[in-house]
């Protein structure tokens, strides 16, 4: 079973606080989702392999640390997710990008992809799926299918917040992959909205309603 991680950190928690209040306009929730998603980067990125180099500092030479191991992908589910890449971009700015587009048909409500452009060595990569919000789990279940089936063997999950459902949901289908939070949130209400949550995340990045 995937481990869940809720990212604690205080400034992830202070910032959370003021994305989630319901007078945070759009500029300010853009930015704060976009420091939130760079804070979170941080914390997931924390046990990527280093290896050791030398390099001749001004001084004398030394021997110190760069990266090492598997490349990184974001992808990202349309539209929401596009909020938090380039928090992460800045942190990491090697990191290909992919998309993955999806909308449930309403009258089977089987997920329907409707666009998907992801880097060609997927199978290479860790991959970091990435969506403000894991309420009923749909989406981000159907998107890492959509990975899988194209060869992704790492992949790891990415959000703000998650109910408990969308939570259970990718761990039953994916017990592969790691999810990482920075809220945990109560419960999914009769319309499958997050409680307490924080609304709609794409209305509230982009103005929409």
């Amino acid at each position: 079973m995937g481990n869940v991680y809720v990212l604690d950190h205080p400034l992830i928690q202070h910032k959370l606080t003021y994305i989630r209040n319901k007078s945070t306009g759009t500029k300010e929730f853009r930015e704060l989702v976009d420091e939130v998603a760079a804070l979170m980067a941080f914390e997931i990125t924390r046990d990527l392999p280093l290896e050791e180099i030398t390099v001749e500092t001004p001084v004398t030479e030394a021997k110190t640390k760069i990266l090492a191991g598997k490349k990184i992908g974001l992808i990202p589910i349309l539209r929401a997710g596009l909020g938090m890449v380039d928090g992460i971009l800045r942190l990491i700015p090697a990191a290909r990008v992919g998309h993955v587009g999806l909308y449930r048909d309403p009258e089977t409500l089987k997920p329907v992809e409707y666009y998907i452009k992801l880097p060609s060595d997927i199978d290479e990569r860790e991959l970091i799926v990435i969506d403000p919000m894991l309420a009923t789990g749909g989406s981000a279940n159907d998107a890492i299918h959509s990975l899988k089936k194209r060869g992704a063997k790492q992949i790891r999950l990415m959000c703000l917040i998650a109910a408990p459902e969308g939570v259970e949901l990718v761990q039953q289908q994916h017990p592969d992959v790691d999810i990482y939070l920075a809220a945990l949130d109560e419960k999914l209400n009769e319309k499958g909205y997050i409680v307490p949550g924080l609304g709609d995340a794409g209305d509230r990045l982009y103005g929409t309603k």
